[in-house]
């Protein structure tokens, strides 16, 4: 069984940047596929990007296209979500997940949560 610890989020201005790594324990990291979700208060949880289990392919929420870059280190057992250009509308809490077969963007596919990381972004 993979767990998964966030970290990196933070109080960011708007226009800055942050990573996000997403670092899971065990041995089998390589057979997720995982994915990055957010959930800003009041508001359903929404899929942000995801990528297959080696990283060949990748895929984005139209609202993270051009801004953002999900990768991932199996050697590390991470995952990675390298943002820019941030916007006040970004501030959400950020969660990874890892799906034991194909990426998607439905969270309900993801049966692996970590316990998130609060992004903020303000001046």
């Amino acid at each position: 069984q993979v767990q998964l610890v966030e970290s990196g989020g933070g109080l960011v201005q708007p226009g800055g940047s942050l990573r996000l790594s997403c670092a899971a324990s065990g041995r089998t990291f390589s057979s997720y596929a995982m994915g990055w979700f957010r959930q800003a208060p009041g508001k359903e949880r929404e899929f942000v990007a995801s990528i297959t289990r080696f990283g060949s392919s990748t895929y984005y929420a139209d609202s993270a296209k051009g801004r953002f870059t999900i990768s991932r280190d199996n050697a590390k057992n991470t995952v990675y979500l390298q943002m820019n250009s941030l916007k006040p509308e970004d501030t959400a809490v950020y969660y990874c997940a890892a799906n034991f077969g194909l990426p998607d963007s439905d969270y309900r596919v993801y049966g692996l949560w970590g316990q998130g990381t609060q992004v903020t972004v303000s001046s």
